[in-house]
């Protein structure tokens, strides 16, 4: 008697074709261009979770520098003053200040220098 996988196959099938909706062309619908188009698109959906992790670190940094020039330093002159001060503000606690309380943000500065 012949096997055809049934259901466990078509199960993983419509796994695969579920990931691929939205996609154009025969990577929506064929299972086999789904399959090679989902697993490229979960490889580059990795790589950007850690990619997106140092552009946000690199936006903060350059964000945190255009703030201490305004103060009349630099980032690294700030970044060492605040670990020599004990100041435990992260980068993004920094750039979110730098931004949106500029005030508060000069008075860190001072406390850097200080």
């Amino acid at each position: 008697m012949r096997v055809k996988k049934g259901f466990k196959a078509r199960r993983r099938r419509n796994r695969v074709l579920k990931l691929a909706k939205g996609f154009r062309g025969r990577r929506k619908n064929c299972y086999r261009r789904a399959n090679q188009a989902v697993e490229r698109a979960l490889d580059y959906a990795t790589r950007d979770r850690r990619q997106k992790r140092r552009d946000f670190r690199a936006l903060w940094i350059v964000r945190i520098n255009a703030a201490a020039r305004l103060n009349g330093t630099t980032y690294s002159k700030l970044v060492a003053g605040l670990k020599k001060a004990g100041v435990v503000l992260d980068r993004k606690v920094l750039a979110e200040l730098a931004l949106s309380a500029p005030a508060d943000f000069t008075a860190v500065v001072k406390t850097a220098r200080a």
